[in-house]
């Protein structure tokens, strides 16, 4: 597995992710975007972002539930192997499922607020936690019901998409040709993102949008016992729902999406697949959410676009960890409506098992990258006189030896804080999205600050504002981009422990398991005093560290290893010195589970144990795999062995399922 690939996916995604929800200028097609997805997936890699931080002109607007994405599938194998997990997650045997399919609307996801069955509040979704007030934007739509009748909650939450039709996406780029202007909007979607999210209300409504609502938030009281219920009721109030959703068993689900996939060019607004979700909503409360996707739905996607092209040559780039990373130069060639010129080659044992050489004629496929990756290579159209690639065995920028530890497929460079690429890379990745998330410090901006000898550790981007009359000197900055860079920055002083941890670079650990640290140290002093004694083999803090579930041991040796070097703790400690961390508080409210640590033992039989796990989670509550005197309480099925018994030697609180079923409110 190449960690140099994982890093590639999780920053190739936050800027798709950047570029598509914040800027509205996406990057790169959904297909291609869908397929980095699916490959950072079976890298291990846990894209949590859905979406971008809310840009400057609007209020925020914080979820009461959060917005999250869909987990994807791509032919009937992942379909079937999603509906096994339903069934397993629930332990319902063989019983057959009943899904509500829907065609999957490319445009922007809204949350409309209602009190008192008034229209209070619209938001995008942002980052999935926190979106843009665009209260007075929907408000100009006509398909906007504005009141809901007497039979409707208190209080609703109601989601759906704003999108535009094909029809009007023309009619708008013409009408802004005929003005004279010199931006046109590249495809429907993004003309629908960059209409709603216009400051100036008058503007968004001189503009045809239109609204399907498909899924529901918060309520004070309940709606409906089935999705396809809830959408009756739904467009019963007024809304516009998709009418060719439809009612399918899971053996129905293949001839459904082949039918939408047949019926997509001729339909009036573009959609990139189908999503199916589960029907009965008892059902989906009980499964609920894992990571940034729910269980109860995924979204079957349709396959990506190909090409073919001419590889003109084989470059090695240096990734933060050091890992060396090939990618060809392409003869520039239109991929799904985007001209590329460069594809990922992942690394040496995928160019030679391929056998990719210079002068071949390739396959592209837009399946996962700004980069996409070469699919085959056409060995017909081989030049007599190529010559298989050598992988080289020294650093291309330092010139220090890359070895290849036993076991990875990535071959890495010694050189460590002595390579300037690699001290570029780590920055880059302080600055970006998912971890400080500090705008204008791009890929570009941080190399020349670097060459300028201002930066060396992330440290130092936090004395740059004191640097902002030499910035606004530089060629293409001046005075204004110079003051909105130091703001920028200032802005970034205090961060959540989360972006925090996962902002340090420590190899394998992701936005994801930065949050699972932060979760369960919850304080930054905490974590840090844990980490350190955690270098100690067979300590309380490793023991500890090492059964937080989701931390293996190889997280667990590279965090250990990080704070035992004194140079990490010396740059940490001029970082704190600048910054204000914030604790991280539970999500859940207040209970008897809330910031209780847990352990399953066992074979539980009202419910799965991935189920029981997921219930205490979503209470607050922490669940580790190994008993130690930090746990508050064992759980124990039938059949329960070893842990059982250390929890009674330790004193621990030892729940039957039924107790535990009772303290959760769980209800069957």
């Amino acid at each position: 597995m190449s960690e140099a690939r994982r890093q590639e996916l999780a920053e190739l995604l936050a800027a798709a992710d950047l570029a598509y929800h914040r800027d509205d200028q996406p990057i790169m097609d959904d297909a291609a975007y869908d397929a980095l997805k699916r490959e950072a997936a079976a890298l291990g890699v846990a894209p949590e972002t859905v979406g971008a931080a809310p840009a400057a002109g609007f209020e925020k607007v914080r979820h009461r539930q959060p917005m999250l994405s869909l987990d994807n599938v791509f032919d009937p194998g992942e379909f079937e192997a999603f509906c096994t997990r339903i069934r397993r997650f629930l332990n319902l045997g063989a019983a057959p499922l009943r899904f509500v399919a829907e065609p999957k609307i490319d445009g922007l996801s809204i949350s409309l607020t209602y009190q008192d069955r008034v229209f209070v509040r619209g938001a995008t979704r942002g980052d999935g936690a926190v979106g843009e007030d665009v209260t007075a934007n929907l408000r100009t739509l006509d398909e906007l019901p504005l009141n809901l009748p007497d039979d409707a909650p208190d209080f609703i939450e109601i989601r759906g998409e704003v999108y535009m039709t094909k029809p009007d996406f023309l009619a708008l780029n013409q009408g802004l040709q005929a003005q004279g202007s010199a931006r046109q909007f590249a495809n429907p979607r993004n003309a629908a993102a960059g209409s709603l999210r216009q400051l100036d209300a008058r503007v968004t409504a001189s503009r045809r949008l239109s609204l399907f609502a498909y899924a529901r938030g918060e309520a004070s009281a309940p709606v409906a016992m089935t999705h396809a219920d809830y959408l009756a009721t739904l467009e019963r109030w007024g809304f516009r729902v998709n009418p060719l959703a439809r009612m399918v068993s899971e053996a129905e689900a293949e001839a459904f999406q082949q039918e939408m996939a047949a019926q997509r060019a001729g339909l009036d607004y573009d959609i990139d697949g189908v999503v199916f979700k589960l029907d009965d909503l008892a059902l989906q409360d009980r499964l609920g959410f894992v990571g940034r996707a729910p269980r109860w739905a995924v979204a079957w996607k349709f396959p990506a676009e190909r090409a073919i092209s001419v590889l003109r040559a084989i470059t090695i780039q240096v990734g933060r960890t050091g890992a060396l990373t090939p990618r060809a130069t392409l003869e520039p060639v239109n991929v799904g409506g985007v001209l590329v010129s460069h594809a990922t080659l992942h690394n040496e044992d995928e160019i030679a098992r391929k056998d990719i050489r210079v002068g071949d004629t390739v396959e592209l496929q837009r399946a996962g990258d700004v980069i996409p990756q070469i699919v085959a290579v056409l060995a017909d159209h081989r030049p007599s006189e190529s010559v298989a690639f050598v992988f080289p065995d020294h650093c291309p920028v330092c010139g220090s030896l890359a070895i290849r530890p036993a076991g990875e497929v990535v071959r890495r460079c010694t050189g460590g804080l002595i390579c300037a690429a690699q001290v570029v890379e780590r920055l880059i990745h302080f600055c970006s999205r998912g971890a400080f998330d500090i705008e204008g410090m791009g890929d570009k901006t941080v190399e020349a600050f670097h060459a300028r000898g201002w930066l060396a550790t992330a440290a130092d981007v936090f004395d740059l504002p004191g640097r902002a009359d030499e910035i606004a000197a530089l060629e293409g900055w001046g005075a204004t981009s110079a003051r909105k860079l130091a703001a920028a920055i200032e802005a970034r002083r205090r961060v959540p422990l989360a972006r925090f941890i996962y902002a340090l670079g420590i190899r394998r650990v992701g936005e994801a398991n930065a949050r699972l640290l932060a979760r369960h140290y919850t304080s930054y002093p905490n974590w840090r005093a844990q980490m350190e004694a955690a270098g100690e083999i067979g300590s309380d803090a490793r023991l500890e560290l090492g059964s937080i579930s989701g931390i293996g041991p190889s997280i667990a040796e590279e965090l250990a290893g990080f704070f035992a070097e004194p140079h990490n703790r010396g740059q940490l400690d001029r970082l704190v010195a600048r910054l204000t961390i914030e604790d991280e508080v539970a999500a859940a409210a207040a209970g008897p589970l809330s910031g209780r640590t847990i352990v399953f033992t066992g074979t539980l039989t009202a419910m799965t144990r991935p189920e029981a796990k997921a219930r205490a989670e979503a209470l607050g509550a922490k669940v580790t795999e190994t008993v130690s005197r930090k746990t508050d309480y064992v759980v124990v099925g039938e059949d329960a062995g070893s842990k059982a018994v250390k929890a009674a030697a330790l004193g621990i609180a030892v729940l039957s399922e039924a107790a535990f079923r009772e303290m959760a409110g769980f209800d069957p």
